[in-house]
């Protein structure tokens, strides 16, 4: 019987209006209110956290500063059998959408 693989994150900010990466959008991982890890996007929209996550529901909050959204929180679960997560943004200054990618 084999380990599960470690669960590890990245996140990619897409500008939809703009039709380009959301480049030095500070992003924070959470969990049960601890602050797990801070950084922000590079010049590709891309952020990727260098820790493990244990299982538990996880929250990731962008301050994206659109004109409607000062900051956009996700929250997610993990279950510690899923290897690497990716949890991109689309965002337009009135909508946002999300989902698991890969």
């Amino acid at each position: 019987m084999t380990d599960p693989k470690p669960t590890t994150l990245s996140t990619h900010v897409l500008d939809a209006e703009a039709g380009r990466p959301r480049v030095g959008v500070p992003v924070r991982l959470a969990r049960d209110g601890e602050v797990l890890a801070e950084g922000a996007t590079d010049d590709d929209g891309r952020l990727r956290f260098e820790r493990e996550l244990s299982p538990g529901v996880h929250r990731l909050t962008f301050e994206v500063d659109t004109p409607f959204y000062p900051e956009i929180t996700v929250a997610f679960r993990v279950t510690g059998d899923q290897g690497h997560l990716h949890v991109p943004i689309l965002l337009s200054p009135y909508a946002f959408t999300t989902y698991r990618g890969s």
